[in-house]
């Protein structure tokens, strides 16, 4: 069986990358656990969505996750069996694979955009000691994210709610333009959330893209 999987896969690189990138995809049964399709019934795929990989998530971040993983949801995701119940059945790491692999897998991924939307110009510059007191206010006193996300306290160590994804990484892993539209608008990349609509406005929302993207590891 594997021999035949093998030379599928050799057949398929001969034909092009994305073939190959496609067929790695299937091989490693990726799709057991992820959706790329919001056809596909959520039930059955307890992991997180990969049909708007591209619009998520960093290309480097990729590559290097999908050899060191690191656990982004310390409680599960809200489509494990176990998560309500804090006993989640997949509590990680993701599985490794080879720097090869996670070039082909990475290439992939970052192709699976949602076709709806439209480009963003976002100014990431760094925020000012104000803009970072008053996003900091925004996050932990007005909307009680931190509930739910891990943080930074003001000596740069985590803290925060453990239920969502930690964003201590945030900046390296997403893309501003997925968090902006997120945090406006969780709706348009999944019908169920447990991510709450707030009501933000432009400057809000824009001081929080860029407050979640300063989250960076060894910065």
């Amino acid at each position: 069986m594997l021999y035949w999987m093998g030379a599928i896969l050799f057949l398929l690189t001969a034909l092009g990358p994305a073939f190959a990138d496609e067929a790695l995809f299937e091989q490693k049964k990726c799709g057991t656990c992820h959706r790329l399709s919001a056809d596909e019934p959520a039930e059955t795929h307890p992991a997180p969505d990969l049909f708007y990989a591209g619009d998520k998530y960093q290309h480097a971040w990729l590559i290097e996750y999908l050899q060191n993983p690191e656990i982004v949801r310390k409680m599960g995701h809200p489509r494990d069996p176990g998560f309500l119940k804090g006993e989640p059945e997949f509590k990680g790491p993701h599985m490794s694979v080879s720097k090869q692999e996670a070039e082909s897998l990475a290439s992939f991924l970052i192709a699976q955009r949602l076709k709806k939307l439209e480009p963003l110009s976002l100014d990431l510059k760094p925020l000012a000691r104000g803009e970072r007191v008053r996003a900091k206010m925004l996050f932990e006193r007005d909307h009680s994210c931190i509930a739910c996300h891990e943080s930074y306290n003001l000596a740069r160590q985590p803290r925060g709610g453990v239920s969502g994804p930690s964003l201590i990484n945030a900046g390296n892993r997403l893309q501003p333009g997925w968090v902006y539209r997120w945090l406006k608008n969780p709706k348009q990349f999944t019908e169920k959330s447990r991510m709450p609509v707030y009501e933000l406005d432009e400057t809000q929302l824009k001081l929080m893209t860029r407050y979640v993207m300063s989250h960076k590891k060894g910065e």
